[in-house]
């Protein structure tokens, strides 16, 4: 009796790329709602652009390539794209602006690398530094948080300085948007101020800054069930995390006017949404054991240096992409054993 044979695997997959990536979705639907509670529509007018956008650009490529449009269509890759860059951006940012940072994600990124599986690069993050690089006027027009604005703008508002580039009659730029809390920190200890006296501004919340702690609590809470659902490592969050922690910690011990309180930097800024939506992407990030624990240690030490030292106050794009260039030589360096050859 003759058996047909056949290559592995041997077991189906457990998960489709689409449902993996629905469930990413569903993780970050916390942060969002909190995000708009806190900063208005505007992020939600930013994902309604950025996935139009995405999926545009993704359908135009697919065809130029001559590769099947519905599967690629339908499995979500390129929303997730959508939806990490417009969260990254603020909320009032010309609609031009998200069209090209999706253009430079999806076209140049993704595809130019090959597609899905091939980038080495994480796309929103590309899309999001060229944004921050071509166009820092637009990085400055960040809401201050609810409860702290003299005037709302309101939806209608919002939407006229999304799609118009001005805003309404007797509101002023300046009246209306207000420093983020990781800028107002390295603006001042430039100038000497302390940090308990930075820390005075009503910017601030507990730990981080005032509404950006609660957003960073509920990209977590969607996170850890992303760790429930097995769709991440652990070892990617807990690495970035712990390092920002563990490096930022003797710093502030020695010189606590000087270096923010750790929970600062984990409470601010993208740190939380880079762990666990971000760094964690399976196509760009280290795929070995031991190299996630590198790869992601090294975007925590990264974020911390460009934050202190560098040109940008919060960083965690710029580690990102800068451990995507070193994840080949990581996975290389790192690889298991394999079972019955030697090391």
């Amino acid at each position: 009796m003759k058996f047909s044979l056949a290559g592995a695997p041997h077991l189906p997959a457990s998960r489709t790329v689409g449902e993996v990536m629905r469930d990413v979705i569903y993780a970050l639907v916390p942060g969002i709602l909190a995000y708009a509670w806190f900063f208005g529509i505007g992020v939600l007018v930013q994902i309604l652009i950025a996935a139009l956008a995405g999926l545009g650009f993704e359908y135009a490529m697919l065809r130029l390539r001559g590769r099947p449009v519905q599967p690629f269509l339908g499995d979500c890759s390129v929303l997730i794209t959508a939806v990490l860059l417009a969260l990254c951006l603020p909320p009032l940012m010309p609609w031009w602006a998200t069209v090209l940072g999706m253009f430079f994600a999806v076209v140049v990124a993704k595809h130019l690398y090959g597609g899905l599986g091939h980038n080495l690069f994480n796309p929103a993050m590309v899309g999001y530094v060229v944004l921050l690089i071509a166009f820092p006027a637009q990085f400055t027009q960040w809401l201050p948080p609810r409860g702290l604005a003299e005037s709302g703008l309101g939806a209608t508002g919002a939407l006229q300085a999304i799609f118009t580039g001005a805003l309404p009659g007797g509101f002023h730029w300046d009246a209306v948007t207000q420093a983020t809390p990781l800028d107002l920190i390295k603006t001042q200890t430039a100038l000497n101020h302390t940090i308990p006296e930075i820390r005075q501004n009503p910017l601030f919340g507990d730990f981080g800054g005032r509404g950006w702690e609660w957003i960073a609590n509920f990209y977590a809470l969607g996170g850890v069930w992303l760790l429930w659902r097995r769709v991440i490592s652990w070892r990617i969050p807990v690495a970035m995390i712990g390092s920002v922690i563990l490096l930022s910690t003797p710093f502030w011990l020695m010189a606590p006017d000087v270096h923010p309180f750790p929970a600062q930097h984990v409470f601010s800024g993208g740190l939380v949404l880079g762990a666990f939506f971000v760094a964690t992407d399976p196509v760009s990030a280290s795929t070995t054991p031991r190299g996630r624990l590198i790869y992601a240690a090294g975007i925590g030490v990264l974020t911390l240096v460009i934050r202190r030292w560098g040109g940008y106050p919060d960083g965690v794009a710029f580690a990102v992409l800068l451990m995507n260039m070193a994840v080949p030589l990581i996975d290389t360096y790192t690889a298991p054993r394999i079972y019955g050859h030697p090391k």
